[in-house]
């Protein structure tokens, strides 16, 4: 029977990023600026919005060189949401 490979499938992340990715798989929206700066989290429930004080262009650059945000289009023309890509588990 083959081994799950379960143990370090994703890149170690620092404290900053592990909190943005919980936050957006917990119902939160990332979005930023054209330029990737300006982080937000929004709730997508209730419109709540979060301003994460030690992320910034760099945190978000970094999630995006690792594959784990991919950019989309947001609600207006200078804004940019992220999403989660999914993760590949292979058994």
């Amino acid at each position: 029977m083959a081994k799950k490979k379960t143990a370090n499938l994703l890149p170690k992340l620092t404290e900053i990023e592990q909190d943005l990715r919980s936050h957006i798989q917990d119902g939160y929206q990332l979005e930023t600026n054209l330029l990737g700066g300006d982080p937000i989290l929004r709730r997508m429930k209730d419109n709540e919005v979060i301003r994460p004080l030690s992320a910034n262009r760099n945190t978000i650059k970094a999630l995006e060189e690792r594959g784990l945000i991919s950019s989309g289009k947001g609600p207006d023309p200078l804004t940019i949401v992220w999403r989660l890509k999914k993760s590949k588990i292979s058994s």
